[in-house]
């Protein structure tokens, strides 16, 4: 009987031990899944931070190229703004700026937004009068960079985006009395003339709609 008794005390100690070995194993399991998520919410909240960080720095860096004058800037005052019927489309002349840059237009403005075909160019400057930036590409060019035109117009009522034949270069920013050439969509002079001129200074109708017009864009 002392031997069974003895028995059944090693039992039920070795059965105590099992469940206190378990319960270790759990809370080592425990501590590491915590640990595991600790180390997730660490790497992401870093990652957080750096793209913050990232995007206040560029921000600022946008914020301090708007300050400055845009390198490459055309100006040409134009000389009248009156409502013209049937103006005729212009052609590449020495001296004059294409697109125009302003001058009499048609009575009915263009709808801002993107484009793939030209768009009627005096419907565009009556848009240009209402403040938007009209940002016109050489029929052509690769589409990857038509697309990044189409993106930089994104979230803006006051930007307008086209093909137009005959440009003096690939890309072609217009603003009122305003007009930047550059060869790739990627220039970073491309955002910043958005951002400087879009409903800018420069705008003779400031407050005025770039809806409401022709044309349907498709984007």
């Amino acid at each position: 009987m002392a031997e069974n008794q003895k028995a059944r005390a090693g039992g039920a100690d070795a059965a105590r031990q099992a469940v206190m070995a378990a319960r270790r194993a759990d809370r080592r399991r425990v501590f590491m899944v915590w640990g595991a998520v600790a180390v997730i919410i660490l790497s992401l909240v870093g990652v957080a931070t750096k793209v913050l960080v990232d995007a206040s720095a560029r921000g600022e860096a946008l914020k301090a190229a708007v300050a400055a004058p845009i390198a490459g800037i055309v100006k040409s005052t134009p000389k009248s703004a009156n409502h013209v019927k049937n103006l005729p489309e212009p052609t590449p002349t020495a001296g004059v700026l294409m697109p125009p840059v302003g001058g009499d237009h048609d009575a009915v403005p263009q709808n801002c937004g993107v484009y793939d075909a030209p768009v009627g160019t005096w419907h565009a400057v009556h848009s240009l009068e209402h403040g938007a930036v009209w940002i016109t590409y050489a029929p052509g060019i690769a589409a990857g960079e038509v697309a990044k035109l189409a993106a930089a117009a994104t979230n803006h009522d006051h930007v307008l985006v086209s093909p137009f034949p005959n440009l003096p270069s690939p890309i072609v920013l217009t603003a009122w009395g305003l007009q930047l050439r550059v060869d790739s969509a990627s220039d970073p002079r491309v955002e910043t003339f958005i951002k400087k001129y879009e409903n800018g200074p420069q705008t003779p109708e400031l407050g005025a709609p770039c809806s409401g017009g022709v044309g349907q864009p498709t984007g």
